[in-house]
Order: structure tokens, then C-alpha cells, then sequence
């Protein structure tokens, strides 16, 4: 080996530490690799370049949009909340998230799966009376084993399947994985369904103390033509939300007080909620709930450029002194009152009635421009927006998962490539309203697709200097292996790998290591391909090697050892399951 592959592991050495002891970004470490390896004259510009120009990382960033689609539309909110139900036991519970959870991860983005999720899950423990801390790991989990169904689950198996593509010319189809996938997600579900419970934490969820930041009374209706006609409260998820309470219920003109669990709501009721800011995010993303002020609804601010703002009145605004209905608040400002908060407490009363006072703090839904239009205004102290405010609108969540659905009709028939049925997709989240432009732009998580096209180039480097196969040479020179042995090393390589840093990166590092084996064992390459995927999904032992993993660790109040404790034997089932199947299905 040359001196280009000693620097070249070096470097890989370099990256793997920084990944591992660091706090450094990974898009960052990935990329001065990159540009370390075109310095030095390693890589030539279009070897150090070519990851941002491959089919899957373009494949995952228009997946991005695809899912911005569903999320925006609540799409995967209303079928959480059409599936989870109300199961009688904790392991019932599990099974009822588990399942969905992993039949979605097949199709979308398992990341933005996980993040509709959560919130949905935390309420859904609440109503239950089941800490969160049991349900949101599986969550996780479950995202992870069902990305290995399909090509499409996880953002690894596009790059390795992008990467089979450019080195070998060899296409996955879309439902290739299955083989091994779905026994995958059978087994680990069943372990997590049937052995999880007694490994883990019982630590409830963080939730917000309502006395202790600021509380505001929303009003919301009951839609005639909407799905919580004739549920209970419980039934309809308004008993245990997150950040209010449900105090009383206006029906026509009768006011109950004394709200029952088991009353059943019907067309037209007002219901009134206390609680913090977040409460009136919260109560927007129930379908079958409205805003009860009918100013909302003529405010001109198309839905998808609304959100809830914060603003605290400074002594220059207009209207102090004079009431809520005399002041012509939304003329003025293109935005709406929907409640005030008075010293960190709700001012009681009709809102209409409330006269504005120096330091009130008012809850409006306004436009995103809202913010930077009067921050630095002198009518407002400080003007703050709630993050991911934005209603979704649900009106367009059945034309998002057509769009879905049709997608992979047009990937499955062979009839479009993976790449092209998702570019097509993208093109009709746009162009049917479940997506804007813009938002589809902020869409694209950037530092991922850094860290995935930046490490091609390492991935090249080992290839073009020979590094691999010196690696491969290492592995087989213990003696003479089985291409089953070999597979079973290749695996546990990449889950080790995946462990320590991003799942995309050790699948990149490891795919000419494990090309370089089959080759110098005679073998088919498809089957460590596969285990590549395989091994590089399955992160289960730390919170840091996959991104949902960490999503999860602070809404669970987790520990670094629950994820060992219960990671490590489902990543023994996992592998196990993996390294006997593959080779039946892909033969070497």
C-alpha cells in the first residue's frame, strides 16, 4: 500500500475519533475530510464530489419534501390518531404503536415519522395512564425496524442502493428488502412487545408545570360536520393534553362547569382550555376543532402562512385603555387576539370585554411576516412566535397520501425509477397546495445530506488507494473464512460503526470494505450489500447513532444505560435474524 492509503486511513482514523470524542458537527468533520483529501491530491474534484451527485442523496433530499407534504397536511397525525385507539394493557399499547409506526417508516422518512409521533404518543400515555417513558424508545425502535423494509425506510439503504448503482450498475426494487426486512420488523417488535416492558424506565414525561409560566384561556368549537361528534372527552384526546386543561363546555347558552370524562360533545359546543401558550398549537393539530372567534376566519393569511405569536404591549400602543371590540385589533395588525395573559395569569372574562393594559401579553394567530414586520416597532416590548405553529390543514391530508400511495404504485410497477416517482411526488405536493415553495425549501435538512455526499469521498478514497482492500486483506487474514463468517463480520463492523457515528457515514466507510471481501472471497456482493443496509440501520445501543434514538431522549427522561439495557439484546435479535436470512434470499 502507497503512501495516499496510509494517509487515507489516517484520515478515515481522524474522522472516526472526531465523530466519536467530539462535539464537533458532523457535516463539518465530514467535509474537511473531503477537502483534506482534494488538498492533498488523493481525490480529483469530481471523486472527492461525486456523493452530492448521486441518485440516493437526491432521492432522500426529494423524500424530504414528500414529507414535508404529509406533515403540513397533519396526514400522519389524523392516521396516528385513527390507529393508536384505546388499547386495555401496556403491552396492547405497544402493539398498537409499534404496528403502525413501522408500516409508516417503510414509506416516508422514519425521522419525520417519529416527530409527528411524539407528540401524539406523550398525549396518547397521558389519556392512558402509561408513562411516556414506555412507549417513546419502542417508538423509535419500531421507526428504525420498519425503515428496512422498503428502499425508500431509511435514508442508508438509498445511499447504498445510489452507490450500487454508480460502482456496479446493479438497481434494488422497491420492495426488494422485504425479504429480510419484514421478518426483521416481526422479530424486534415482537421482543419489544414481549420483553421491552421489563427493561424499561417508568419515568413519566416532561410536561409543563402550568403554574409556572404564563396561562392563557382558548376558546375552540366543535365543527358540525366534524369526527368528535358524539365522542366523549377522553375519546377525543381533550382530557390529557399536554400543555391546558379543559375548565367548561358553552352548549348553547348552558355552561358546564364540571366537565365529566364521558360527556359526549356535540355540533357547535365551546369549550374553554387553560394552560400555556403551547395549548392553543395543540388544541389547532385535533381535527374537528376551531377557533370559536369568528375573526379568525377572516383574517386574510392563507393557512399555511399562519402561526401563534406572543407580543407584550410597550407604553406607545394606541389602544390602552380601550377594550379588546373597540380597539379594531385585527384592521390594524392582519392578526388576532385569541387570548391575554395578565402577570403570568389568564385575565378571566368575555375577550371582547378585556381592556388592554401596559405588560398584558397577548396570544395572536398572524402571519409568519408578522414578527419581523413589528419587532422592532414601538407598539410591542417583544414579539415572539411559537415554534412549529402552523395549522395543519387537514381538508388536504387525503390528497397528500394519494400523492404517497401513488409514488410507490409507480416505484413498485417498475413503471419509474425510485429517484423519478419521488422527484414526480415532490413536483405534487407543490403543485396541489399540501406544500409551498418556500416551505419545501426549509424542508431540506442540510447538514444530512452534507454529512451523506461528503462521505463518498472517504468512501472513494479507501477504494481508489487500495485502503479497502488492505482492510479486507486484515479480515480474511485470520484464516480461512466462510462467506457467512465474512458476512456475519461485515455486519457486526457496521453495527459497531453505526453506534459510534451516523448511520449514512459507516454505511458509506463500510461498503468498499465489504465489496473488497466478496471479491477477494469469489463471492456475490449483493448479500454484504444487504447486511451493509442492514447493520447500518440498526443502531439500538446509544441515543447518538441514529437520530430518532435522540429525538426520543429527552421527551422519555432517558439515561444512556436504557438504551444499552434494552438496545443490546434487540440488536443480538436483529443481527441474528439479518446475517441467517440474507444469504437464503441472495445467494453468494
Amino acid at each position: 500500500m502507497e503512501w495516499q492509503g496510509i494517509v487515507t486511513l489516517l484520515t478515515l482514523f481522524s474522522v472516526l475519533t472526531a465523530l466519536a470524542m467530539t462535539r464537533v458537527a458532523a457535516d463539518l468533520v465530514l467535509m474537511a475530510a473531503l477537502a483534506f483529501l482534494l488538498i492533498t491530491g488523493i481525490l480529483g474534484p469530481s471523486e472527492a464530489l461525486a456523493g452530492f451527485g448521486n441518485p440516493g442523496v437526491i432521492t432522500i433530499a426529494t423524500l424530504y419534501v414528500v414529507a414535508a407534504g404529509l406533515k403540513e397536511t397533519g396526514a400522519v397525525e389524523w392516521i396516528a390518531r385513527l390507529l393508536l385507539g384505546h388499547p386495555n394493557t401496556e403491552r396492547g399499547a405497544q402493539l398498537r404503536m409499534i404496528v403502525p409506526t413501522g408500516v409508516l417508516s417503510a414509506f416516508m422518512n422514519n425521522t419525520a415519522v417519529v416527530a409527528m409521533f411524539i407528540p401524539a404518543v406523550q398525549s396518547w400515555a397521558q389519556r392512558l395512564g402509561i408513562s411516556a417513558s414506555r412507549l417513546l424508545l419502542p417508538l423509535s425502535y419500531a421507526a428504525i425496524l420498519g425503515g428496512t423494509c422498503t428502499l425508500i425506510g431509511t435514508s442508508t439503504n438509498l445511499v447504498v442502493n445510489g452507490m450500487l448503482q454508480s460502482r456496479l450498475d446493479i438497481h434494488l426494487g422497491l420492495f426488494e428488502l422485504a425479504w429480510v426486512g419484514v421478518p426483521i420488523l416481526i422479530a424486534g417488535g415482537g421482543f419489544l412487545v414481549l420483553l421491552a416492558p421489563r427493561l424499561l424506565p417508568d419515568r413519566g414525561g416532561v410536561t409543563e408545570e402550568l403554574e409556572q409560566v404564563r396561562q392563557y384561556g382558548v376558546e375552540v368549537e366543535v365543527e358540525s360536520a366534524g369526527p368528535l361528534i358524539g365522542k366523549t372527552i377522553v375519546a377525543a384526546g381533550l382530557r390529557a393534553l399536554q400543555y391546558g386543561y379543559l375548565t367548561e363546555i358553552d352548549r348553547a347558552g348552558r355552561l358546564i362547569t364540571a366537565v365529566e370524562p364521558d360527556r359526549t360533545l356535540q355540533a357547535g359546543d365551546k369549550l374553554y382550555f387553560v394552560g400555556a401558550p403551547e395549548c392553543a398549537s395543540e388544541l389547532r393539530r385535533i381535527q374537528g376543532l376551531k377557533p370559536a372567534s369568528g375573526s379568525v376566519h377572516k383574517l386574510e393569511v392563507q393557512n399555511h402562512q399562519r402561526c401563534l405569536v406572543e407580543v407584550v404591549l410597550g407604553p406607545e400602543f394606541p389602544a390602552l385603555g380601550k377594550t379588546i371590540r373597540d380597539s379594531r385589533f385585527r384592521t390594524r395588525f392582519n392578526a388576532v387576539i385569541l387570548s391575554v395573559s395578565r402577570e403570568g395569569k389568564r385575565v378571566p372574562g368575555k375577550l371582547g370585554d378585556i381592556t388592554y393594559r401596559m405588560g398584558d401579553t397577548l396570544l395572536l394567530e398572524a402571519s409568519h411576516q408578522f414578527v419581523e414586520q413589528y419587532r422592532f416597532r414601538r407598539d410591542f416590548l417583544l414579539v415572539s412566535a411559537l415554534n412549529d405553529s402552523t395549522p395543519p390543514d387537514f381538508h388536504k391530508a387525503p390528497r397528500a397520501l394519494g400523492i404517497l400511495a401513488v409514488m410507490v404504485l409507480l416505484s413498485a410497477s417498475g413503471l419509474l425509477s425510485i429517484l423519478e416517482a419521488a422527484l414526480l411526488a415532490a413536483g405534487a405536493m407543490i403543485v396541489t397546495g399540501c406544500l409551498t415553495a418556500s416551505r419545501a425549501r426549509r424542508s431540506l435538512d442540510l447538514p444530512v445530506l452534507v454529512v451523506i455526499g461528503a462521505s463518498f469521498a472517504l468512501g472513494n478514497a479507501m477504494t481508489e488507494t487500495g485502503a479497502a482492500q488492505w482492510i479486507a486483506g486484515g479480515l480474511l487474514g485470520f484464516g480461512p473464512l466462510t462467506p457467512w463468517v465474512a458476512l456475519a463480520i461485515v455486519y457486526i463492523l457496521t453495527a459497531a460503526f453505526t453506534e459510534v457515528i451516523t448511520n449514512n457515514a459507516a454505511a458509506v466507510l463500510m461498503f468498499p470494505i465489504a465489496l473488497a471481501v466478496s471479491e477477494q472471497l469469489g463471492v456475490n456482493f449483493i448479500p454484504f450489500a444487504i447486511a451493509v443496509m442492514i447493520g447500518a440501520s440498526a443502531s439500538f445501543i446509544t441515543p447518538l447513532g441514529y437520530q430518532t434514538n435522540l429525538m426520543v431522549y429527552g421527551p422519555g427522561r432517558y439515561q444512556f444505560l436504557d438504551y444499552v439495557r434494552i438496545g443490546t439484546p434487540l440488536s443480538v435479535v436483529v443481527g441474528a435474524v439479518a446475517v441467517a436470512i440474507i444469504p437464503t434470499v441472495w445467494t453468494f
